[in-house]
C-alpha cells in the first residue's frame, strides 16, 4: 500500500534565481549560485523527485510510474507515461526572458511539448510584476518590429501583484515572470519554452542565451489580449475557506485556509491522485502508519490507494490543492 509522499528537491541554476528559498523556506540550496527554480515533484528526463520518507524513501517516482502506477493514478499507465504534472518553486531575482510555450495543436510542428501553468504569487520584494499577454491592438508586424527595435517588451501587458495573486498562463500566452517574486508553479509535465527577448543579457556562462524567434511567433496567440489575473470566489468550508483558482482538463487548483487545530478527511479512493502545496503555516499529514508534516514551501503527494488521510492544521494554514478533474 502507498502513502503520503514526501520528496527531495531538485535545485536548478538560474542566471535571474536568487537566494530567497533558502531564507523562506529552509531549503538546503547549493553554495554560492543563484537558485531559481526548485523542482519538487518532477518525472523528466531532465529531473526525477526521489522519495524522501517511509519505506519506498531512494526510490523515484519514474519507479512508481513504472512498477506502481495503478496505486499512483488509480488506472493503468502506458508505456513510457510520465506523471502528469510538473511541480516547481520559482525565485525571480531578475525578470525572466519573454517567452511563450508552444500550443497543444502547434507543439509537434514546433518539435516541442505544449506546457499550460498557473502562477501562486507566494512572496514579493519591491516593485513585483508580470507580463502576460499582450496590450490591445498589438499586431504580428508591430510585435516582429519591435523584436528588430530591441523594443518588444513595449508590447506586453504587465500586472503589478503581491502575495496571494495568481495567474493562469495556456500554452501560446506569451509571459514572462518578473523580478521580485516567489512562485509556487503548477504545470503540464513539459519543459518546453521557446525564448523571444532575454533582455540583452548573459546566461551564466557570460554569453547570450539562446533565442528560438521563429518557433515564439508561430506559437504567440496574438489574439491573446490582456488578460486577467485569477480572481477567486472565497467560500466557506468547515472552519476555514476554499477558493477554486483554476479548473482545466490539466488540473484543477484550489486554495485552501483552515485555522491551527482544524482538522479534516480526504478520502483518494473519492478524489483521485492529489497534490498538497503549503503556501503558508504547517500540517500533520498522516494515513495508515505513515505520517509527514509539511512546512509553507513544501509538497505533499497523495496517491489514489492510499487509505483514508487525515490533516491536522498545526500552524493557521493556506495551501494549494492540486487534482485532476472527473474526465
Amino acid at each position: 500500500m502507498l502513502y503520503p509522499l514526501t520528496f527531495q528537491p531538485i535545485f536548478k541554476e538560474r542566471v535571474w534565481g536568487g537566494r530567497r528559498l533558502s531564507q523562506l523556506y529552509g531549503k538546503s540550496l547549493p553554495a554560492g549560485v543563484p537558485i531559481g527554480e526548485a523542482w519538487e515533484i518532477t518525472d523528466r528526463p531532465e529531473g526525477v523527485s526521489v522519495i524522501a520518507n517511509g519505506p519506498l524513501a531512494g526510490r523515484d517516482l519514474r519507479w512508481l510510474m513504472e512498477h506502481r502506477g495503478v496505486e499512483l493514478l488509480g488506472r493503468p499507465t502506458r508505456p513510457g507515461e510520465r506523471f502528469p504534472w510538473l511541480i516547481k518553486l520559482l525565485d525571480a531575482v531578475d525578470d525572466l526572458s519573454l517567452q511563450v510555450h508552444p500550443p497543444a495543436h502547434k507543439a509537434a510542428e514546433l518539435q516541442g511539448e505544449p506546457k499550460t501553468e498557473l502562477w501562486f504569487i507566494a512572496a514579493t520584494d519591491g516593485d513585483a510584476k508580470l507580463y502576460v499577454g499582450l496590450k490591445h491592438g498589438v499586431t504580428p508586424a508591430e510585435f516582429k518590429r519591435r523584436l528588430a527595435e530591441g523594443s518588444v517588451a513595449e508590447c506586453f501587458h504587465v500586472h503589478a501583484v503581491t502575495p496571494g495573486a495568481a495567474m493562469f498562463v495556456p500554452s501560446g500566452r506569451v509571459h514572462a515572470l518578473g523580478r521580485g517574486n516567489v512562485v509556487f508553479e503548477i504545470q503540464q509535465n513539459s519543459d518546453t519554452t521557446y525564448r523571444v527577448f532575454d533582455w540583452n543579457r548573459s546566461g551564466l556562462d557570460g554569453k547570450p542565451r539562446e533565442l528560438h524567434v521563429a518557433q515564439s511567433l508561430a506559437a504567440i496567440d496574438f489574439a491573446d489580449f490582456e488578460p486577467d489575473l485569477v480572481v477567486p470566489v472565497e467560500q466557506p468550508d468547515g472552519p476555514g475557506t476554499r477558493s477554486q483558482l483554476v479548473r482545466h482538463d490539466l488540473f484543477e487548483i484550489v486554495q485552501q485556509r483552515l485555522p491551527a487545530g482544524a482538522g479534516m478527511k480526504v478520502d483518494p479512493a473519492i478524489s483521485g491522485l492529489e497534490v498538497f502545496g503549503v503556501t503558508q503555516g504547517r500540517l500533520e499529514i498522516q494515513a495508515g502508519d505513515e505520517t509527514v508534516t509539511v512546512s509553507a514551501g513544501g509538497f505533499c503527494l497523495l496517491p489514489t490507494a492510499v487509505p483514508t488521510v487525515q490533516v491536522r492544521v498545526l500552524q493557521a494554514a493556506e495551501f494549494l490543492r492540486v487534482s485532476k478533474p472527473p474526465q
